[in-house]
């Protein structure tokens, strides 16, 4: 119940910052269980990928693919399945795959920073209603009585609101950085995944030529004809000695 005066208390200004608060806690549980699932198995997949590579490409590609539920392997896994490519598309393939998985990971940031901006000035806001409320109420000739001891009520409860919008725009913006902190963290994960999953590359090119020439000369190939047995209709008569 104590709760519930104090938002009653506060003013109109609750009720916004009460949504607010609603959209920014969804937005952080959102992303911490987001980031949870990542910090999890991030690792593995990158460890496998790699060591998988070394020795079978399509082995890692595979690895790659079955763990493309996890923005690490959507990255790894773009430029193992093209059918064929250079070391330039392959780089190509890993920068354009970071960009949108970078970008996604950024999801909410924009909700977060309009809450950090808004909460305290709707807490503001609150504020000064309330205490063009109470003000109004005080008459020149009740100065000094006890009859003002409700005019300083009012004025402290004003301020609720205005607490409360600091504590709202608080919490969002010290997991509004943490949540920056991640990603800059998935950018050094990204790039050095890149950098090996490259040399490895450049290194040891998948072979392409095999399959490919064996599908040229699969095409190449005329079709056998069937043989046709020539039979002499007036076969010449041997020789005979005269």
């Amino acid at each position: 119940m104590d709760i519930l005066d104090l938002f009653y208390k506060g003013g109109p200004a609750m009720w916004p910052l009460l949504v607010l608060s609603i959209l920014s806690l969804s937005v952080i549980f959102e992303r911490l269980w987001f980031w949870l699932r990542i910090f999890a198995q991030e690792k593995q997949i990158v460890d496998r990928v790699v060591d998988a590579a070394q020795d079978n490409w399509e082995v890692a590609a595979d690895i790659a693919r079955q763990a493309s539920n996890q923005p690490v392997g959507r990255f790894l896994y773009a430029p193992l399945r093209l059918a064929k490519s250079d070391a330039e598309t392959f780089r190509l393939a890993l920068e354009a795959t970071a960009e949108d998985e970078l970008a996604g990971m950024r999801r909410g940031e924009k909700l977060l920073e309009a809450v950090i901006a808004l909460a305290p000035l709707l807490g503001l806001l609150g504020t000064v209603l309330g205490l063009i409320q109470s003000l109004r109420s005080i008459r020149i000739g009740d100065l000094g009585t006890e009859s003002t001891a409700g005019v300083t009520t009012g004025i402290g409860e004003s301020l609720i609101s205005t607490a409360t919008g600091l504590i709202v725009a608080i919490i969002s913006l010290v997991f509004y950085r943490l949540f920056q902190s991640f990603v800059v963290n998935q950018v050094k994960v990204f790039r050095k995944a890149g950098n090996e999953m490259e040399l490895l590359y450049r290194q040891s090119p998948p072979n392409f030529s095999n399959s490919a020439s064996t599908i040229v000369r699969e095409n190449i190939t005329p079709p056998r004809k069937p043989g046709k047995t020539r039979v002499s209709e007036s076969p010449e008569p041997p020789n005979t000695p005269n």
